[in-house]
């Protein structure tokens, strides 16, 4: 039995359809981000799976139980909060055990819920303070534990890191990561920061205009993205995806991007023959694009190009190179050290292995 199951889930405000039949079952355990850019609906869904809204059509299942109609308190589920959502007035230790003093909850099993739960998050020292005496970490450490002493059969994140600074997003993300390992709770996600997306969730539902693009594992997410909205999205640099067109050249398929005395012949994975003839857009990850002296694995694996550089970007563990491939533009990720000048040329190792077909007019992954 799915902890969460969505079937069919639409919302229109209005006139404006926002969620266009959402369809997906989360396992009990999972950890589930909803990932996508602004505006796409993933809000929308975390508030209706939460009771905050209510869906224009489809049902909602929690542990089994249709729970349309039913109220947010009664849905037994957790929320944390973008803007923590903490009572000015009340101590750490009053924020958490509010919700349990509202449900009327003996005073002994408060207090052990707290003691718990504040070891849990490594807040023990902060229960008598205020949350304006708290550093945003803290304060969302507060937040959680607020969800935690619940113990929910569904924890609802809303952006709860976008607030906190770089530093400690990285901070927060290794520690709610964790937290997940220990606790092993079922929890729905929402950012639109795709590197919390990669790095925290089990299963990964890309988003775009209302509807799920791809719902599967992070490493299925990125190396095989189901159309060229994801590949575009998920990855930072993002996928390099190249107008190309398909010919069997001396037996071998090869993507030919280019034309004329600019056009590069890239050769293409075994088991696609019957693709040739074919207009497609070709997927590389940037670092499928690295210096001339990378391994890919058998030294075959390798195609060796001579490119223009137009710009280098140092990020201090690696350099992002932009360069030419066939007259169109193109990202590698390239060692640190290496630091071709820009308006002129580098050889480039391609791992064409990795490489992926998308049709050019509905953007649906082909191979």
């Amino acid at each position: 039995m799915s902890a969460l199951s969505l079937r069919n889930i639409t919302k229109t405000f209005g006139s404006t359809p926002v969620l266009k039949g959402i369809d997906m079952a989360i396992d009990s355990g999972e950890f589930t981000v909803l990932v996508g850019p602004s505006g796409c609906g993933k809000s929308t869904l975390l508030n209706i799976i939460a009771g905050l809204e209510k869906p224009s059509g489809g049902t909602v299942e929690i542990g089994g139980r249709v729970v349309n109609d039913v109220a947010p308190k009664d849905r037994n589920i957790a929320m944390v909060f973008q803007s923590y959502a903490l009572y000015p007035s009340m101590t750490v230790r009053q924020n958490i055990t509010f919700g349990m003093e509202c449900r009327n909850v003996p005073r002994p099993e408060r207090a052990a819920a707290v003691t718990r739960v504040a070891a849990l998050l490594q807040i023990e020292n902060l229960l008598d303070r205020k949350p304006s005496q708290l550093s945003g970490g803290q304060r969302q450490r507060v937040a959680m534990g607020r969800a935690l002493v619940r113990d929910p059969l569904l924890f609802l994140f809303d952006e709860p890191l976008s607030n906190l600074d770089a530093k400690l997003r990285v901070e927060m993300r290794m520690e709610i990561k964790q937290l997940h390992q220990r606790i092993r709770s079922t929890i729905v996600y929402v950012t639109h920061d795709q590197i919390e997306a990669m790095t925290m969730a089990t299963r990964i539902a890309v988003m775009n205009q209302g509807e799920v693009q791809q719902f599967a594992d992070p490493e299925t997410v990125y190396n095989r993205p189901a159309n060229l909205f994801v590949a575009r999205f998920m990855g930072a640099p993002p996928m390099n995806t190249l107008p190309a067109r398909l010919e069997a050249i001396d037996g071998r398929l090869r993507a030919v991007v280019g034309r004329g005395d600019a056009a590069v012949s890239l050769p293409l994975p075994a088991g696609l023959s019957g693709h040739a003839g074919r207009e497609v857009v070709l997927g590389l990850r940037p670092e499928c694009i690295a210096e001339q002296e990378r391994r890919f694995g058998e030294e075959s694996d390798r195609l060796i190009l001579d490119l223009p550089v137009e710009m280098t970007e140092p990020t201090g563990a690696e350099t992002i190179v932009l360069m030419r491939i066939g007259g169109e533009r193109a990202l590698g990720r390239v060692a640190p050290d290496m630091r071709p000048q820009p308006g002129g040329r580098g050889r480039f190792a391609l791992d064409m292995r990795r490489a992926c077909l998308f049709d050019p007019g509905s953007g649906a992954l082909i191979a």
